[in-house]
C-alpha cells in the first residue's frame, strides 16, 4: 500500500491531507514552521560622536521563523511509526482534518482516525496530482528530466520554461490516465487505456511467477525480448524498405512463442512484457499529444518511480512513435505530487501558491541516494527521493523582464554532469576548502559554546554530500559551481552559521569608506577619457577582494595591508583575455546616456566602495538613472542588501551626487531574493522586476566571478550588457585560455 501523507499546521489551524493507492512505500510530507538564525546589521547612531573608531554597524544574530516542506518515504512496515512522527509534530489547533485521496485511503481510514484523532476528509485524485505537478513544475529548477540510458549522463536536465502551460501528463498507474493541463485549475481526462502498471504486473506474475513489481522490473532488466518477440527481419529476412521499418522493429509482440517449442526463461518474457505495454502507451500519449497539439509530455505514476528500465522504454517508444519530435519526460519528485497536491488543498485559505519555495539541498537526499540517515530504513530501489525539503522564501521570485528568451536562458556557464574533467577539479576544490570554511564558521561565533561542534557537524555533512555528488552528480539536477555553492551555504544555515564573513565584511566596509573621498578625488582630477578607464579598473581591482577565491584568501589572511592600489598592480595588463572596453568606451563618447542601469553588485568593502559606487556616480553625473541591486542573504563576503543601505547612507553624507540621487530617486537599492554567490536571472525578486519595467532599464551590468562567469557568461539580454571580472583561479583561467588574474570585460549589444 503506497500512503502519502500531506500534513500542514501552525499556530493557530492546521489541515492534513493524504494519498493512499496500491503499491509498498509509505510517503510522509508535512509543513513546519523551522526556527534558524540569522544575520542582521543594523547602523549606530554616531550623532555627537568620534566615529573614527567605532565600528561601521552593529551585527546581531536573531531568531527567525521560516516554512518549511517536509518530503519523506518510508515502506508501509512502518506505517505505525510514520503516524507516530505525524502525531509528534501535531500542534493543538481548532481544526482537526486530514485531507485524503485516492483508492486506497480506504484502509488506513480507521488507522488514522484513531492514532491522529483526526476525520479523514476525502480529496480528488486528479486535482490533487496536478496541483502536486503544477507546484513542483513553477518552484524547482531542474524538475523535469528527459533520460537517456546510452549516455554518459542518463538524466538529462531541463530548462524552466516560464509559462509550464500547457502540457500532457500521462499517468501510468494501474491503467493508464492522460490528462490535459491547460492553466492551474483548468484540466480535462482526454482518453487512457486499461493497459497500464497494473497489466505488466499481472501478466508478468502469471508469466514468472514473480509476485513482487521490483523483483519484476529486475527481471526485465536481465532479460533478451528478441528471443521472444517477432522482428520484422523475422518475417521479412530483414528490414521491409517499403514502408520503412527496420529490422529490428518488433513486428509481434510474444510472436516466437506461437512457433518455437521451448521453454523461455522469465527475464526474456518479462523484457517482452515491458515492451509491449510501453510501446502501447507510448503510442497512446504521442498520439493524444499530437491531436490536442502539446508538445510536453510528463509522464509520472508507479509504474515510472524513477525505474531506469521503465524510463528507458517509454522514452524509446516516444522517440520512435513522434519521429523524434517529441521527447519523453519525467519529473524529480513525481511520487509525490499527490502528497504534495493534498497538502496545497488543505492549505488552501493561506494560498501557499502567492509564495516562491526553494528546495534546501541540506535536507533532500537526491536523485538515486542511498542515504541510510533517512528513517528506520535504507532504500533498497534506486531512482527516487528518500528525503526531500522545500523552504518557503521571503519574497515571490520572478524571471529579469530584460532576459532575450527566458525559455532557453541557462544560467550556469559549465554543466558539470556532462564535464568529467570539470567535474572532478571543483568537487576537489571544494573538498580542499573545506576545512578552512569550518574553521571561519566557529571563528565567527567566539561566545558560542558549541561553535565548533556545530562547525564539525557542517563540515561531515558537506562532505558527505560532495561524495554523494562524486558517484551521483545528477543528485540535485544539473550539478554546476553554482550548486555545489549553494549547497555548501544551505548546509551552513542548516547548523545555524547565517553569516561567517560578518565580522570581515564590517571591518573591510569601514576601512574602504575612509578611502573613498580620496578615490572620487584622485577620479575627478583625470581627464574624462582616463577617468573612464580608470573608473573601470577599480571596478575590477574592487572584484579582487573575494574571500570565496582561495588565490585571494590566501592574500588576504596572510597579507593584511593588501588593498585597492596593490589589487589594481595584479590585474592583466590589456589586451584583456576578453576585452571589448574599446567599444565601451566608443559607445559612451558616440551614444546618449542610458537611460537606466541595472548594476548587480557582488563583494563588501573594496569591490562596491571603491570600485562600484564611483562606477554608479559616473553613471549618474551622465545622467543615468541607476538600480543597485544586493543579495537578499548573506552568502561569503557578498554585500548583502541591508549591509548596502547602510554604506550608502554614510557615502551619501560624503559625496553631494550620491546624496542627490538618492533624494531624487535616482538611484534605488533593492534587494535580488537571492542569498548565493551566483546569479539566476530567472529568479529574481519580483519587486526588481517591476522596477526595472518602471524605469525603462537599458544596461545590465553584471559583476564577479560568480555572477559574470560561473553563471550569466552566455546569459543573452535583451538591452546592452557589462560582463566584469577577474579570474581568481588558476585552472578556471586556464580552461579559458588566460592566467590567473586575467580579466574578463564583456561589453554585449543585442542583435536588432
Amino acid at each position: 500500500m503506497d500512503l502519502l501523507t500531506a500534513l500542514y499546521s501552525c499556530s493557530e489551524k492546521a489541515t492534513y491531507g493524504c494519498k493512499v493507492k496500491g503499491g509498498s512505500l509509505t510517503k510522509l510530507a508535512y509543513y513546519s514552521t523551522v526556527q534558524h538564525k540569522v544575520a542582521r546589521v543594523r547602523s549606530f547612531d554616531h550623532s555627537g560622536k568620534d566615529i573614527e573608531h567605532e565600528p561601521l554597524y552593529e551585527i546581531s544574530v536573531q531568531e527567525e521563523i521560516t516554512a518549511r516542506l517536509h518530503f519523506i518515504k518510508f515502506e508501509n512496515t512502518y506505517i505505525e511509526t510514520c503516524l507516530d512522527f505525524i502525531k509528534d509534530h501535531l500542534v493543538n489547533t481548532e481544526t482537526k482534518v486530514i485531507k485524503a485521496t485516492g483508492g486506497g485511503a480506504y484502509k488506513f481510514k480507521d488507522l488514522i482516525e484513531k492514532k491522529l484523532g483526526l476525520k479523514v476528509d476525502k480529496e480528488d485524485v486528479m486535482t490533487c496530482l496536478i496541483k502536486g505537478c503544477n507546484f513542483v513544475l513553477k518552484n524547482i529548477p531542474h524538475e523535469v528530466f528527459a533520460y537517456q540510458k546510452d549516455s554518459d549522463t542518463e538524466f538529462r536536465f531541463q530548462t524552466n520554461h516560464p509559462n509550464i502551460f500547457p502540457y500532457l501528463l500521462v499517468n501510468i498507474g494501474s491503467g493508464v490516465s492522460i490528462v490535459k493541463v491547460e492553466t492551474e485549475d483548468k484540466f480535462e481526462w482526454i482518453g487512457g487505456s486499461s493497459i497500464g502498471g497494473g497489466t505488466f504486473w499481472g501478466l508478468g506474475a502469471l508469466l514468472t511467477k514473480t509476485k513482487k513489481f521490483d523483483e519484476l522490473l529486475q527481471l526485465a532488466s536481465k532479460g533478451q525480448h528478441t528471443n521472444v518477440d517477432m522482428l520484422v527481419k523475422d518475417v521479412y529476412g530483414g528490414a521491409y524498405q517499403t514502408l520503412g521499418l527496420s529490422g529490428n522493429l518488433i513486428a509481434s509482440s510474444f510472436g516466437k512463442s506461437t512457433t518455437a517449442d521451448k521453454e523461455f526463461s522469465k527475464e526474456d518474457m518479462a523484457k517482452s512484457l515491458l515492451h509491449m505495454i510501453s510501446n502501447d502507451i507510448g503510442q497512446l500519449a504521442c498520439l493524444y499529444a499530437k491531436l490536442h497539439n502539446l508538445d510536453k509530455i510528463y509522464f509520472g505514476g508507479f509504474f515510472i518511480r524513477g525505474h531506469p528500465v521503465t524510463m528507458r522504454t517509454i522514452t524509446y517508444s516516444i522517440n520512435f512513435f513522434s519521429k523524434g519530435e517529441v521527447q519523453a519526460l519525467f519529473l524529480r519528485h513525481e511520487g509525490y505530487l499527490g502528497a504534495i497536491g493534498a497538502f496545497l488543498k488543505g492549505a488552501e485559505q493561506d494560498n501557499p501558491n502567492q509564495y516562491s519555495w526553494g528546495e534546501n539541498y541540506a535536507g533532500s537526499s537526491g536523485l538515486m541516494s542511498t542515504s541510510p540517515d533517512v528513517f528506520p530504513m535504507q532504500r533498497t530501489r534506486s531512482g527516487t527521493f528518500d528525503m526531500f525539503e522545500m523552504d518557503r522564501l521571503e519574497r515571490p521570485l520572478v524571471n529579469l523582464p530584460l532576459l532575450k528568451d527566458p525559455s532557453t536562458y541557462i544560467p550556469d556557464t559549465v554543466d558539470l554532469t556532462d564535464d568529467a574533467m570539470a567535474r572532478k577539479y571543483w568537487l576537489t576544490c571544494f573538498e580542499e576548502a573545506l576545512d578552512g570554511v569550518a574553521k571561519r564558521a566557529a571563528a565567527s561565533q567566539p561566545d558560542s559554546i558549541d561553535a565548533s561542534e556545530r562547525a564539525e557537524k557542517f563540515r561531515q555533512k558537506y562532505w558527505n554530500k560532495l561524495q554523494t555528488l562524486r558517484q551521483q552528480p545528477f543528485a540535485y539536477g544539473t550539478l554546476t559551481v553554482r550548486s555545489l555553492l549553494d549547497t555548501r551555504e544551505h548546509c551552513l544555515n542548516e547548523f545555524n552559521f547565517p553569516d561567517p564573513y560578518s565580522k570581515v565584511k564590517q571591518k573591510e566596509n569601514g576601512i574602504a569608506l575612509k578611502c573613498f573621498q580620496s578615490v572620487i578625488e584622485s577620479l575627478d582630477s583625470l581627464g574624462w577619457e582616463e577617468r573612464q578607464f580608470a573608473l573601470v579598473k577599480g571596478l575590477l581591482a574592487g572584484n579582487v577582494f573575494d574571500w570565496g577565491a582561495k588565490a585571494v584568501s590566501d592574500v588576504l589572511e596572510s597579507e593584511p595591508q593588501f588593498g585597492f592600489e596593490e589589487a589594481k598592480s595584479k590585474l592583466q595588463e590589456r589586451p584583456w583575455l576578453e576585452d571589448s572596453y574599446s567599444q565601451w568606451l566608443e559607445r559612451l563618447k558616440e551614444g546618449p546616456p542610458h537611460k537606466c542601469a541595472l548594476i548587480f553588485a557582488d563583494n563588501s568593502g573594496i569591490d562596491i566602495i571603491l570600485g562600484v559606487f564611483p562606477f554608479v556616480r559616473e553613471l549618474l553625473s551622465r545622467g543615468t538613472e541607476v538600480i543597485l541591486a544586493c543579495n537578499s542573504g548573506p552568502a561569503l563576503n557578498d554585500v548583502t542588501y541591508s549591509e548596502s543601505l547602510i554604506v550608502t547612507e554614510r557615502i551619501a553624507a560624503m559625496d553631494p551626487v550620491i546624496q542627490s540621487a538618492l533624494r531624487e530617486e535616482k538611484l534605488l537599492l533593492v534587494q535580488t531574493g537571492s542569498s548565493s554567490p551566483c546569479l539566476d536571472l530567472s529568479r529574481l525578486d519580483k519587486g526588481l522586476a517591476v522596477l526595472v519595467r518602471e524605469r525603462e532599464t537599458d544596461l545590465v551590468i553584471i559583476e564577479g566571478m560568480g555572477r559574470a562567469i560561473h553563471t550569466n557568461y552566455y546569459a543573452a539580454l535583451k538591452c546592452e550588457s557589462l560582463k566584469l571580472a577577474v579570474i581568481k583561479n588558476s585552472w578556471l583561467a586556464d580552461r579559458l585560455g588566460g592566467k590567473i588574474f586575467s580579466v574578463i570585460f564583456k561589453y554585449e549589444v543585442p542583435c536588432k
